[in-house]
């Protein structure tokens, strides 16, 4: 189930607690940093402005990385990272597509909100062989889905029916997992929630999780009062499966790469505060193993991160 796969990259094997640790298993790819939903709790705001589709990653460039990638080990790739990689369904079917049929990629799963999911996309990723679609629910109803993901009501409907779409399509003879995760909330939200879950989401799902409100960088206390708790610090996994925030997974057991080729080691980074090398000039293990990873892998097995970019999330 989906959360084994996330519980083996959050708790960290004693064989990566190092500076210079093994080439993750688990790497996120960002085809393209855009997005059509604009949530409140999201690190996507820290971006001045919507990259153009033209800046979406190229579909040669993304070979080349996920073979580097590959050839040093890694044995998942997700078609994500923070943009809605359905803004481009082409390049995302394009990409599972070359991973499972020419590279030979054991795992390629995707997390999407869903409002930009058709039958006929649906049946396009689960044919390419995509092995685990994830659906992002975290409003109760249309007001809430208005007022925190910050976009009309009307994508919370398709987001809901693109569950129902999921399923149906997979019915058809796809191996293709399917999954939800929400958002955890407190006291009489939680109740709607989980109501919601219950009618909407889990009869057509293999498995369904809740999440903490991660910080994402500190981006999420800007909501502490309008989702009614604090974040907890750091990514600290799933509930039921939480994890110490230091030293943080992220820097050691999962790759991020955003669409423009840089690699970060948080996996929050909206704006480049977190990026450590370009896959434009370095190659993967190059940049997995310099300096700067190496100094912040370094604070973080001290725990430690006094004077590091990594302070401020999780200073809670």
């Amino acid at each position: 189930m989906i959360t084994d796969r996330i519980d083996a990259i959050t708790h960290i094997p004693e064989e990566y607690k190092q500076e210079k640790p093994p080439c993750p298993k688990s790497v996120k790819i960002e085809l393209t940093g855009r997005c059509n939903y604009r949530c409140g709790f999201c690190a996507l705001r820290m971006r001045d402005c919507q990259p153009k589709p033209d800046e979406d990653m190229s579909l040669e460039f993304f070979k080349k990385i996920t073979k580097e990638m590959y050839d040093a080990g890694c044995q998942e790739v997700g078609l994500f990272y923070l943009g809605e990689s359905l803004m481009n369904p082409k390049l995302t079917v394009d990409a599972c597509d070359y991973l499972k049929h020419e590279l030979g990629m054991p795992y390629v799963f995707l997390t999407t909100n869903g409002s930009l999911l058709t039958e006929t996309i649906a049946h396009r990723l689960m044919a390419a062989g995509l092995d685990s679609l994830k659906f992002s629910i975290n409003a109760a109803d249309f007001d809430q889905f208005e007022e925190v993901m910050g976009v009309k009501k009307k994508y919370y409907e398709k987001a809901l029916k693109a569950v129902r779409i999921a399923r149906g399509v997979r019915d058809c003879g796809y191996h293709t997992k399917l999954y939800a995760s929400s958002i955890k909330y407190d006291g009489a939200q939680q109740e709607r929630m989980e109501q919601l879950i219950a009618d909407h989401v889990k009869p057509y799902v293999d498995q369904h999780y809740w999440l903490p409100l991660y910080s994402m960088g500190s981006v999420a206390t800007e909501r502490e009062a309008e989702l009614g708790y604090r974040p907890t610090a750091g990514n600290q996994g799933r509930i039921g499966g939480l994890v110490k925030p230091l030293p943080c997974w992220s820097a050691f057991t999962e790759g991020h790469v955003r669409s423009d080729g840089q690699v970060s080691l948080c996996c929050f980074d909206a704006d480049g505060r977190f990026q450590v090398g370009d896959l434009h000039k370095d190659s993967w293990m190059d940049i997995w193993h310099n300096d700067k990873f190496t100094e912040v892998r370094r604070a973080h097995l001290a725990e430690d991160l006094k004077g590091t970019v990594c302070e401020e999330c999780v200073a809670y």
